[in-house]
């Protein structure tokens, strides 16, 4: 068998590369050599930091996740590799997989989506987040010229507000504590502010800051009688809201936006395949690189993860190459 090199949270707050055995493919499965994979700041820095609810131990379980919470556990979902072995059809084909942080693996050929051949294999890694945000997008159902308000500048935010600007007519404004991501808004083509400006009155407010202010925000600014999809995942941290005041003559609504199901909306003709593959199929657009904000090595692993989770690194989307692995 062929050794591979994969990373685990062995505990909460502490990772580790480990030396595993690969089996031969089978069957309908291939083997993918990875290229770059993603860290996914908000939903793997909190499961690296064990901030997991017990409630919630088998609905976040990754697709190919290994291990439990809180540790030892192989967790991670943006992998972009090349397919070694496999049907011929796939044979030398750049694919994304929802496969956690290792050199090589197998899987089935049905768990593998083949990237267009003009989108770079490392933006390629902003599937997940591209998917996640047509998610959000087809729960809160925004309408031409609509005033938008995205809250929380970070890659999944970044990339809905990216997809609402092409809405002919829509206004957006991306919504942020950190004024350097005014410049990241303007390469997206939308406005910005910070939120002590944010526009009031707004038609469609999308939260993906995972704060309490940013909820708190997105109540005072919506339209009265407005919806507020609330796209943030706070793992195990209580969250306080003013449901006093105007919230009930307002006519406020909250709802909740999560990736693991198609959206009630399209549910009935669209599966997770073909929202993935029209993820990819928008990572064309070469706007989303100004999300792909920092690299490292495989090697770094452990210590990037650590880094990215005490927010020691101001980065969107942290890529890691596994090029020489």
């Amino acid at each position: 068998m062929r050794e591979v090199t994969a990373f685990w949270t062995e505990r909460p707050g502490a990772g580790a590369l480990r030396t595993e055995a690969l089996p031969a493919p089978g069957e309908g499965e291939v083997l993918v050599r990875t290229l770059h994979t993603g860290v996914s700041r908000g939903t793997e820095t909190t499961v690296f930091g064990g901030r997991v609810p017990p409630s919630e131990y088998e609905r976040m379980r990754a697709p190919f996740q290994e291990g439990d919470f809180p540790g030892p556990v192989k967790y991670g979902y943006l992998n972009v590799g090349r397919v070694e072995e496999g049907p011929e059809d796939l044979l030398g084909r750049v694919v994304f997989t929802l496969f956690p942080h290792q050199s090589a693996f197998v899987v089935p050929a049905r768990a593998v989506i083949p990237v267009p051949d003009d989108v770079p294999p490392r933006r390629a890694v902003l599937a997940g987040a591209v998917e996640t945000a047509v998610n959000i997008l087809w729960d809160a159902a925004p309408l031409l010229g609509d005033r938008v308000t995205v809250i929380g500048a970070g890659m999944i935010g970044c990339c809905v507000a990216r997809l609402a600007g092409g809405i002919p007519g829509a206004r957006v404004t991306l919504v942020d504590t950190e004024p350097g991501r005014r410049a990241v808004a303007g390469r997206l083509g939308v406005g910005f502010a910070e939120p002590d400006e944010a526009p009031g009155d707004q038609d469609v407010v999308v939260n993906t800051s995972g704060s309490e202010d940013g909820l708190r925000l997105a109540l005072r600014t919506a339209v009265d009688e407005g919806e507020i999809v609330e796209a943030s995942w706070y793992g195990d941290r209580p969250v306080t809201l003013p449901l006093g005041g105007d919230f009930h003559s307002r006519r406020l609504s909250i709802r909740s936006s999560q990736v693991g199901a198609v959206s009630p909306r399209r549910r009935d003709r669209r599966s997770t395949s073909d929202r993935l593959a029209l993820a990819l199929d928008l990572l064309r657009d070469p706007a989303f690189d100004v999300l792909l904000t920092g690299s490292s090595s495989w090697r770094e692993l452990p210590e990037t993860m650590a880094a990215l989770a005490a927010g020691q690194r101001d980065a969107l989307c942290h890529t890691i190459d596994w090029r020489d692995a």
